[in-house]
C-alpha cells in the first residue's frame, strides 16, 4: 500500500494520547481524593477549578492531555490526506515521525519538569515539522 507509512506515527501519537490520559487519571484521582474535592462543586462553582485546588505538578498532565487534542488534530488530518493521495511515504513519513517524537518529548517535559522555554522550543520545532507536511499536502493537492 503506497503512501501509508505516515499512518504509523498517527497511530503512535493516538496511543501516546491514551498514555497521557492514563497518567493524568492515575495522578489526578488520588490527588482529588487527598484534597477531598467535591465533584459536584466543580460542576456548579466557577471558582472551584482543579487548577486552584490541586498541586501544579498534578495538573501538568491534564494540561498536556488537553494540548494533545489541539495542534495534533491538524497532524491527523494532514497525515490522512497524505495517505489517501499516496504521498505518505518517504520524506512525509519522516516528518510525521519528527512531529510525533517532538510532541512526545513536549509531553514528557510538560508532565515532569514543565520548563516553559524548553516546551516552547519543542512546540515550535514540532510546528515546523507540521508546517512542512501541510506544505507538501498543499503542493500535492493543488
Amino acid at each position: 500500500m503506497v503512501g501509508m507509512a505516515i499512518l504509523q506515527p498517527v497511530v503512535v501519537l493516538a496511543a501516546w494520547t491514551m498514555v497521557m490520559c492514563a497518567w493524568m487519571y492515575a495522578t489526578r484521582i488520588p490527588a482529588m481524593s487527598a484534597a477531598k474535592v467535591d465533584p459536584n462543586r466543580l460542576a456548579t462553582d466557577p471558582e472551584a477549578t482543579l487548577d486552584r485546588i490541586l498541586p501544579p505538578q498534578i495538573q501538568w498532565k491534564a494540561h498536556n492531555y488537553n494540548h494533545l487534542h489541539e495542534a495534533p488534530t491538524v497532524f491527523y488530518a494532514i497525515a490522512i490526506v497524505l495517505a489517501i493521495i499516496g504521498q505518505g511515504d518517504g520524506w512525509n513519513a519522516y516528518f510525521g515521525w519528527v512531529y510525533v517524537t517532538l510532541r512526545i518529548a513536549h509531553s514528557l517535559v510538560q508532565a515532569t519538569i514543565n520548563r516553559v522555554i524548553l516546551r516552547f522550543a519543542l512546540f515550535v520545532a514540532s510546528t515546523l515539522a507540521l508546517a512542512i507536511l501541510i506544505l507538501h499536502a498543499a503542493i500535492a493537492v493543488f
